[in-house]
């Protein structure tokens, strides 16, 4: 990924459409895997697909404005949400709840800080944006085994397979490149989602399961971050166009919000992975693929945890499902 900034001073289109995939089913509490949950096979099984659609409008050698909106598919599959009771016949109820559609619509202004004509060995980005809540944060499919007599209802999907938070944000990203020799180069790339709403009314049901749960009845509106680093190296002149990049990745919910209370239920955590991935960038088409693979995974203590260890003296941490590792692609077509 030796990347450049864009020295021509025309407009023009870039027009990306880019896929992820991955499977969480690990359960983390901390750093600590929770393996009896798969001994036991009562693990939370999350297959999550989306697909962005991004056009860019490349003003000039500077400026350039985004709009990103994502088609999502998720599909949940557990067995506490399905009316798990102990001495029951798990297998049976364990069932699938799903969700699809659009996801939250963003919309950015970027500009390369520094003169793109004099620095072509390297360069900064600033990204300022709004991320507008058009994705459904109240996407529902039914829950088993929990109406009377042991009959089906419809109510609302865990919040990790929601297709939008129910909160209009800020974004903030900073990407960077620099070139040390002709074909090899170290890049950068931070991204911030700032969510000031607390929580968007929609309940979760938690408190149903476990009256200790009661302060998570509501979904939370959490901030979001991304970053990552690493090293790329052309294949020019063997391969033309062709380079591969070995870097790091950082994502995650963080416990407490930049802007307002971060009360209610969320799971707040981080990912580490190691991210190998490679590119392809011709003159007016690109493609790009990368494979985070996770090295550590951390489920943090929420601020709804940490109160309820205050009041009960007892250090209560919720846990979560992450992945082994993801798989993200896309390709870029200009105009």
């Amino acid at each position: 990924m030796i990347a450049h900034a864009d020295s021509n001073d025309h407009a023009q289109w870039v027009v990306t459409t880019s896929g992820r995939y991955f499977k969480s089913f690990r359960h983390f509490s901390g750093k600590t895997e929770n393996k009896e949950r798969l001994v036991q096979h009562t693990e939370v099984i999350n297959h999550t697909a989306s697909i962005d659609i991004n056009i860019m409008r490349v003003l000039n050698d500077r400026w350039s404005l985004m709009v990103d909106l994502p088609i999502i598919s998720n599909a949940r599959s557990s067995l506490y949400e399905h009316g798990l009771v102990a001495g029951a016949n798990k297998f049976n109820e364990r069932h699938s709840m799903h969700s699809f559609g659009i996801g939250d619509l963003r919309i950015a202004a970027y500009r390369w800080l520094l003169d793109p004509k004099k620095s072509t060995r390297g360069n900064i980005q600033l990204g300022l944006g709004i991320k507008l809540p058009t994705g459904d944060y109240d996407y529902q499919d039914y829950w088993y085994n929990v109406g009377p007599n042991g009959a089906k209802e419809l109510r609302t999907v865990d919040q990790s397979i929601q297709l939008g938070d129910g909160g209009t944000g800020v974004t903030v990203e900073l990407n960077t490149f620099y070139n040390i020799f002709h074909n090899f180069g170290v890049y950068g790339n931070f991204y911030y989602l700032v969510n000031p709403r607390e929580q968007n009314g929609v309940r979760t049901y938690r408190e149903t399961l476990s009256p200790r749960l009661a302060n998570e009845a509501i979904m939370s509106v959490p901030d979001q971050y991304m970053a990552r680093g690493g090293f790329s190296y052309s294949l020019n002149p063997v391969l033309k166009g062709w380079a591969v990049a070995v870097g790091a990745r950082l994502e995650g919910i963080p416990v407490h919000d930049l802007v307002g209370g971060s009360g209610d239920f969320r799971r707040p955590g981080y990912v580490w992975a190691a991210e190998p991935g490679i590119t392809y960038s011709g003159e007016k088409f690109s493609f790009f693929a990368t494979v985070p693979v996770a090295f550590v995974r951390n489920r943090t203590q929420s601020v709804t945890d940490k109160e309820y260890s205050d009041k009960s003296g007892t250090f209560v941490r919720g846990d979560a499902a992450f992945a082994d590792y993801s798989v993200n692609a896309g390709v870029s077509f200009k105009f």
